[in-house]
């Protein structure tokens, strides 16, 4: 049964008016009791209804989502920080249809500094919540592998795998290995390094991380100075080492600000379903690195909207590297601002969308990376073959018919019967200007009597866009109807009546005219325009496949009134009869040498008698 339209029937005004207004999250099911959409709230009476007021604010694609909404589950939450974190979590376990999809992480490494005594630095593709801390993600290998050089220059921490307790260290039950005698590590197994000295040194490597590196080249300094005044000369050396590591790591990093002040700059792009957000991390005025983050199913979903969801899933698992400022290219609303001030733990974080100036021009270069990135990502797919080549047919299409964007999804419908017997219906799909066979589909029609062929494209249309197929399929950029003037009005008001916006056009055979809705006159594309070919290439297959469809049908209802009646004869008999002799009427025609080739006495036996039988007396 497809969803129904979503009115004050299907979820009654009572359950809409006896939400809570206290925060939580919100999740929308269609009519097979599946989750279709997450969200969050501050209030959630107030966010739920806002889904229901009609204005022209309301997005293409939310009207599709209120569509198909057919009952309503809330979770409460003490607080709008725990839903935030409940939405993110619940998108990434159920991964809704109608939500935006945040591409994981799961590809970029992280540096871990583990949780145990002594700890370690390690480089991990998998975040645990097992009390250790982490950094990354690290999008640049170069990157990574600078910060990794970086500290094992300058700070002796262990790389064993020991298990450094108390009671082990102080047993003897461990020996320093190479690396404590080339001065790599400084024998924490033989007890030759204080745990609490080993600590420090952690804490001096997390600064380092975060980017405090001023801080911490003054804290070294003064540290140097004291070992120096106490004659302590080999420890002030090392320090000395240290220091210099330091400063040469720093002057590699770009100056972005002049005043050294700790901010994120945040830029984002889109291109039709596809999205990146780009995060500057600026520590003391230097630019210490920079992550992205990708989205997908964004189509129709505001830059702010992406905004949001760049932050929140950005602070989420970052909460440690909190800046003083957050430079972001356009506003956010009040209520975004209060939760990400608490999910930080930071009543004073500062959001602020630069207009003029120098800090300008910074989130200018974060939106530029963000746009660069996003083309090299689409290329990426575009090898893997999840997005196609941009295919002149398409672009001409999108000019052609004034489409908003191109068609990179295109369905066609064709319909096929014999003298209004065994009525059947193709879909096929085409992707980049190339058919994917794994998202055809064919209905067999039983909705209406004899030969009509609006009815038959009314039940086929739909069909594909209700029930089941709408949430196992996505949403096509154009449909095109095999016929004429009728067929595509047929097409368009069934859309019209699930709520669905999307482009309808007919192709008629006899002199290749384009058809719009509610049109009167078709017009003609030049013979030569590749948008033309294209819609050709679609409706032939999809008369193809109808065909092949209907002809397999009849064969089988041809095998089921005229040989499977024998005694002894199955489909697969019937078929190998039919192969032999091409019909029926040729079969009984056969003389009993002629069966016994293709089957056996008895069923030969069986056959001759049934036609015999049905001969007409006198013959």
């Amino acid at each position: 049964m497809p969803d129904q339209p979503l009115n004050r029937t299907t979820i009654h005004e009572k359950k809409l008016s006896n939400l809570p207004t206290c925060p939580g999250v919100y999740q929308f099911k269609n009519n097979q009791g599946t989750i279709i959409y997450v969200g969050k709230a501050k209030n959630i009476r107030s966010r739920v209804r806002s889904y229901f007021r009609e204005g022209p604010h309301i997005s293409g694609k939310t009207k599709v989502l209120v569509n198909h909404i057919a009952d309503i589950d809330i979770i409460l939450t003490s607080s709008e920080v725990e839903a935030l974190i409940l939405e993110n979590n619940l998108i990434k376990d159920l991964k809704p249809r109608y939500n935006i999809n945040l591409k994981d992480d799961k590809t970029y490494p992280y540096l871990v500094i583990t949780n145990e005594a002594f700890p370690r630095i390690l480089i991990t593709r998998q975040v645990k919540r097992d009390g250790s801390t982490y950094f990354g993600p690290y999008t640049e290998a170069r990157q990574l592998r600078s910060v990794l050089d970086l500290i094992s220059t300058i700070f002796p921490v262990r790389k064993c795998k020991l298990k450094l307790t108390k009671e082990n260290i102080e047993s003897g039950r461990f020996s320093v290995c190479l690396n404590y005698h080339i001065h790599t590590c400084k024998g924490p197994c033989e007890g030759k390094q204080r745990e609490e000295d080993y600590l420090r040194m952690i804490e001096e490597i997390k600064g380092l991380l975060k980017g405090k590196t001023g801080a911490l080249i003054r804290t070294l300094s003064a540290e140097m100075h004291r070992y120096a005044d106490e004659l302590r000369f080999e420890e002030a050396a090392e320090l000395k080492i240290q220091i210099e590591g330091l400063r040469k790591y720093t002057e590699r990093q770009k100056v972005v600000s002049k005043d050294p002040v700790d901010r994120d700059v945040f830029g984002i792009a889109q291109r039709q379903d596809d999205a990146c957000g780009v995060i500057f991390k600026i520590r003391e005025g230097k630019l210490l690195g920079s992550q992205r983050m990708y989205f997908s199913n964004v189509d129709d979903e505001q830059h702010e909207t992406l905004l949001r969801k760049c932050l929140e899933k950005y602070y989420l698992e970052t909460p440690d590297l909190i800046p003083q400022e957050i430079f972001l290219p356009l506003p956010i609303d009040d209520d975004e601002v209060m939760a990400l001030r608490e999910l930080t733990g930071d009543i004073n974080l500062r959001f602020i969308v630069p207009k003029i100036g120098e800090k300008a021009k910074l989130v200018a270069m974060c939106i530029d990376n963000a746009r660069h990135h996003l083309e090299e990502y689409l290329i990426e797919k575009q090898k893997r073959g999840e997005l196609s080549r941009i295919v002149p047919a398409l672009q001409a299409l999108q000019e052609t018919l004034h489409l908003s964007r191109q068609p990179e999804r295109i369905e066609c419908f064709d319909n096929s019967h014999f003298q209004g017997t065994d009525y059947t219906s193709s879909m096929v799909c085409f992707v980049g200007g190339k058919p994917r066979k794994s998202d055809y589909r064919k209905f067999k029609l039983n909705s209406f009597e004899g030969s009509d062929d609006y009815a038959a494209m009314q039940e086929a249309v739909t069909r594909r866009y209700s029930g089941s197929l709408q949430d196992e399929l996505p949403l096509p950029d154009l449909i095109v109807i095999d016929g004429g003037k009728g067929q595509v009005n047929t097409a368009w008001k069934v859309l019209q009546e699930l709520g669905l916006e999307i482009p309808v056009i007919g192709l008629a055979k006899r002199l290749e005219e384009i058809f719009l809705p509610n049109t009167p006159d078709p017009y003609n594309l030049a013979k030569t325009s590749p948008a033309l070919k294209l819609l050709q290439q679609i409706r032939d297959e999809a008369h193809r496949f109808a065909i092949t469809y209907h002809r397999k049908l009849r064969t089988k209802r041809t095998i089921q009134t005229g040989l499977t009646d024998i005694a002894g004869i199955g489909e697969k008999s019937a078929m190998k009869l039919l192969e032999h002799f091409g019909s029926i009427e040729q079969i009984a025609k056969a003389e009993k040498e002629e069966i016994l080739a293709v089957t056996g006495p008895k069923t030969a036996e069986a056959i001759l008698s049934y036609f015999r039988k049905k001969q007409p007396k006198g013959r």
